[in-house]
């Protein structure tokens, strides 16, 4: 798995990501929206959509985190990868992005905007490659990565899910 790792890495100029596993910004719009023109709860203006390649091996795991945006996943290779979202109002669902289409796999998933949501490479010993498009395109001004606690507080019957994909 290392050698098939480190060749993604290498090819696709992959550099590690601030909250796990490694990523490359593949795509920024040169239009832009107004911010008058977007959600309340997105300061500034923002690129029309981006788009980022993001590789995560099965020893890690994307903690739970939302965005103001939609985030459309899109499966390349490797092990499926299960996301786990909360929406705002606590309603726990999940969705497998893979190419085995017959085990109820999809080879894109978009998680709606503001849900809490974290991802899982589903065999040991193994990785997901996946892309991720964002529009209105991402800025870190968007990203939240609570704590164990304040998730937690808000949705207390996912306790145990919450522990499981958060790191403090």
């Amino acid at each position: 798995m290392n050698n098939k790792l480190n060749t993604i890495i290498e090819q696709f100029k992959l550099e590690p990501h601030p909250e796990v596993g490694f990523f490359k910004e593949t795509y920024r719009s040169n239009g832009k929206i107004p911010s008058n023109a977007l959600d309340p709860d997105i300061e500034g203006e923002r690129n029309y959509c981006t788009g980022i390649y993001f590789l995560i091996s099965s020893s890690d795991f994307s903690a739970f985190h939302k965005i103001n945006q939609d985030e459309m996943w899109h499966f390349y290779e490797g092990s499926p990868v299960k996301i786990h979202m909360l929406s705002p109002n606590g309603d726990y669902s999940f969705a497998m992005v893979g190419n085995q289409y017959d085990k109820g796999q999809v080879p894109q998933f978009t998680v709606p905007a503001k849900y809490w949501f974290a991802a899982e490479v589903m065999e040991s010993d193994s990785f997901s490659f996946v892309g991720c498009t964002v529009s209105p395109g991402f800025d870190f001004k968007d990203f939240v990565l609570p704590t164990r606690k304040i998730l937690i507080d808000l949705f207390p019957r996912y306790e145990a899910l919450i522990s499981k994909f958060t790191k403090s």
